[in-house]
C-alpha cells in the first residue's frame, strides 16, 4: 500500500496522556464506499468522503483498506496467573493488538483459579497496565472449576472487573441441579452461563473424534453426542430459568441443529465457532502432530460445513478463538500425552476471511458483527463493538485484505508457538490496530511505548 508511515513510536502527546490525531485516508468502512475518518483525542471526530487535512495531523493511507471496529474476543488463555511459562497477561495481550482485537475475555482456569473478587481484579488490572488492549476477565463458575458448588459469582461481578461472563471452560458444568443454580444467580445481574458443553463420561480417555479416522488410527474417540446431549440440556434449562446460555466452541453439525432449534422457540441461548473448527478436520489428526490436538476435537468434513452454514445463517452469534498457549514442551511429546489446544488470536480474522468472506458467505459488516459487536453484546462490554460512526470511542482495526502471507509462529508476539497454521497461505494484513485512538499495531507490528 504506497505512503503507508513506517512503525514509529506511539504518537499519543507525552504531555496530555491522550492520542495525537490521526486522519486515515481512503479507507472503506464496513468494505463499503470510500471515507476519510478523522481521529481526535481518541474518539472519532469526522466521516466523509474526503476531509481536508488539519493542521498536525497525521495522515495514514488506508487505500484499499477496511475499516472494522477493533475485534472483541469472548475466549481467551491467557494463562496468567500461574501459567506464565505459557502466556502472560502482556505477551497475550501484544498477540491479541496484532491479531486486530481491542478486546479480549480472559477465561478463568488459571492458578489460582479466577473464582474470586481478587483474582479478577489482579486479571484486569494487569490488562491495564499492559494496555495493549482491554482485559475482560471471565469468572469460574464453580469452585475451583470442580464442579461441587458455585463460586463468589455475585462479588466478582459487583468487583471492580463488573464480571458479566462466566465460564468453567476446560471444565463442563456436568451436574444439572448446579448448572440451573448458576443460570439462576446470573439473571440479577444480567450475566450469562458460557458452557463448555462436554459429558465427562462419554469422553474418558478421549484422544479425538469419534469416528472412522479415529478407528483407523486406533485412538479413543471423542463422540459429537457428548457434546450435543449438554447443550440440549441446557438451552431447556436456560428456558425453564429464562436465563442466558452462551455455548463455547461449538464444532457440530447436531450441535448446529439444537441450536438453531432452541433460537426458534425463543430460549436465550447464543453460540460461538472458533477459526479452526472452520477449516481443519479429524484428517489432520493422521500426521500424529499434536498441534492439531484440541478441545473440542477438530470434527468432520461435514461438520465443518454445518458450522460454516450455521455462522453465514446467524444460528452460531460469534467466531471466539480459544487462543490456547502451550509450553513446547507440552505439545513436544506423544500424542496421548500431548496438551488439548491451539493458539489463534494473531490467525482469526485471516482464517474467517478465507472460510467465510472470500468463499461469499459473509459481508465485512457480518465480520464486524461476528468478530466485535456480538461478543461485546454478550459480555456486556458496552466500550467495545462500537459503531464506526462519529463521536465513538477509536477502538479500531484497518485491515487491508489483499496481501496472501504464509504463516510463522515464530513470528507471533504470543509465547505459544503451538498455532496448527504454519506453512499455511493466509489472506490479509493488518495495516493498523487503534486502541482509544492509540496505535498499538501498525504494518503487523506492535508499536513500543
Amino acid at each position: 500500500m504506497p505512503g503507508r508511515p513506517p512503525v514509529t513510536a506511539d504518537t499519543t502527546t507525552a504531555t496530555t496522556g491522550s492520542p495525537a490525531p490521526l486522519l486515515l485516508r481512503g479507507g472503506r468502512p464496513y468494505g463499503e464506499d470510500v471515507q476519510d475518518i478523522l481521529i481526535r483525542e481518541g474518539r472519532i471526530a469526522a466521516i466523509d468522503g474526503e476531509l481536508e487535512v488539519p493542521d498536525g495531523v497525521e495522515v495514514i493511507d488506508a487505500e484499499g483498506c477496511v475499516i472494522l471496529p477493533g475485534l472483541v474476543d469472548l475466549h481467551t488463555h491467557l494463562r496468567e496467573p500461574g501459567g506464565e511459562e505459557a502466556e502472560t497477561v502482556e505477551t497475550g495481550t501484544r498477540a491479541a493488538a496484532r491479531g486486530g482485537f481491542t478486546a479480549v475475555h480472559a477465561m478463568a482456569n488459571t492458578t489460582p483459579v479466577a473464582d474470586t473478587a481478587g483474582v479478577v481484579e489482579q486479571v484486569a488490572m494487569r490488562g491495564e497496565a499492559a494496555g495493549w488492549c482491554a482485559v475482560r476477565p471471565v469468572g469460574a463458575v464453580t469452585v475451583g472449576l470442580q464442579g461441587e458448588r458455585l463460586a463468589e459469582l455475585d462479588a466478582m461481578a459487583n468487583s471492580r472487573a463488573r464480571v458479566r461472563v462466566f465460564s468453567d471452560d476446560g471444565k463442563c458444568v456436568h451436574d444439572p441441579v448446579l448448572m440451573r443454580r448458576a443460570l439462576e444467580y446470573v439473571k440479577s445481574f444480567d450475566g450469562v452461563i458460557a458452557q463448555h458443553a462436554q459429558d465427562p463420561r462419554l469422553t474418558e480417555g478421549a484422544q479425538m473424534h469419534e469416528g472412522l479416522v479415529s478407528a483407523e488410527l486406533g485412538l479413543t474417540g471423542w463422540p459429537a453426542v457428548a457434546e450435543e446431549s449438554i447443550i440440549a440440556r441446557d438451552v431447556l434449562l436456560a428456558q425453564h430459568v429464562g436465563s442466558r446460555l452462551h455455548v463455547c466452541h461449538l464444532s457440530t453439525a447436531g450441535s448446529v441443529d439444537i441450536v438453531r432449534w432452541a433460537k426458534q422457540r425463543g430460549i436465550a441461548v447464543t453460540a460461538e465457532v472458533t477459526p479452526h473448527h472452520l477449516l481443519l478436520t479429524d484428517e489432520n489428526v493422521r500426521q500424529f502432530d499434536a498441534v492439531f490436538k484440541v478441545n473440542p476435537p477438530l470434527r468432520t468434513a461435514a461438520d465443518v460445513e454445518a458450522v460454516r452454514e450455521g455462522l453465514a445463517d446467524g444460528t452460531i452469534d460469534i467466531v471466539a478463538t480459544d487462543h490456547a498457549p502451550h509450553p513446547a514442551d507440552a505439545k513436544d511429546r506423544e500424542w496421548d500425552q500431548a496438551a488439548m489446544g491451539m493458539t489463534g488470536l494473531e490467525t482469526a480474522l485471516s482464517l474467517v476471511q478465507s472460510t467465510m468472506v472470500d468463499e461469499g458467505r459473509l459481508s465485512w459488516r457480518d465480520v464486524a458483527r461476528v468478530l466485535s459487536e456480538k461478543p461485546a453484546e454478550i459480555g456486556r462490554d458496552q466500550d467495545h463493538g462500537r459503531p464506526v460512526a462519529v463521536g465513538e470511542p477509536a477502538h479500531l482495526l484497518v485491515w487491508d485484505p489483499h496481501p496472501v502471507r504464509v504463516a510463522d509462529p515464530a513470528e507471533h508476539a504470543s509465547q505459544g508457538r503451538n498455532s496448527p497454521f504454519a506453512g499455511l497461505e493466509l489472506p490479509g494484513a493488518n495495516r493498523l490496530t487503534l486502541l482509544g485512538g492509540r496505535p498499538t499495531v501498525r504494518d503487523g507490528a506492535v508499536v513500543e511505548r
